[in-house]
């Protein structure tokens, strides 16, 4: 029976090219068969006298383990990354922040009662029955005061007014 050391001398070559076959990488195979080899030892150590056929144990192993690199790297392939919220770039956030005052400042020059009804409709998010709950007005009251106001904005950002 030959030993562990004899045979990866005398095949190592003939089983790296057969992993190079499997899974087109250089690299890859030689650690195919490098593992192929390593659990052989550990499993049996350097004399080999339990395996009957110590080459074909080997041409199995190096099968084996070359299909295991290539489902994993079919996993990898096919892993899709999780989406990662966009986060707005510098620039955007500085010309977002300017959008913002701009508003802010156009919200300032509303009467109060049309900014009122803004707010409460577009950021608070209420409905026109609760605006007009909240305010004491009519819900035809919080409509009017709503167009005016959207329309002012409109003119006010446009830099009519």
């Amino acid at each position: 029976m030959p030993t562990v050391s004899e045979l990866y001398h005398a095949h190592r070559l003939s089983m790296v090219r057969l992993a190079v076959l499997l899974v087109d990488d250089p690299g890859t195979a030689e650690d195919v068969v490098q593992d192929a080899f390593t659990a052989l030892y550990r499993r049996y150590g350097e004399r080999i006298t339990e395996v009957d056929n110590a080459l074909g144990y080997l041409r199995t192993s190096v099968v084996n383990t070359a299909r295991s690199v290539l489902r994993r790297r079919r996993t990898a392939r096919a892993w899709i990354p999780p989406v990662t919220a966009d986060v707005p770039s510098a620039e955007a956030s500085v010309v977002l922040d300017e959008a913002h005052r701009e508003v802010l400042a156009a919200l300032g020059r509303l009467t109060p009662r049309r900014r009122q009804v803004l707010v409460l409709r577009y950021w608070a998010d209420l409905s026109e029955a609760e605006i007009a709950e909240t305010l004491g007005i009519s819900r035809g009251s919080v409509k009017s005061n709503a167009s005016r106001a959207l329309d002012a904005l409109e003119r006010i950002l446009e830099g009519r007014v």
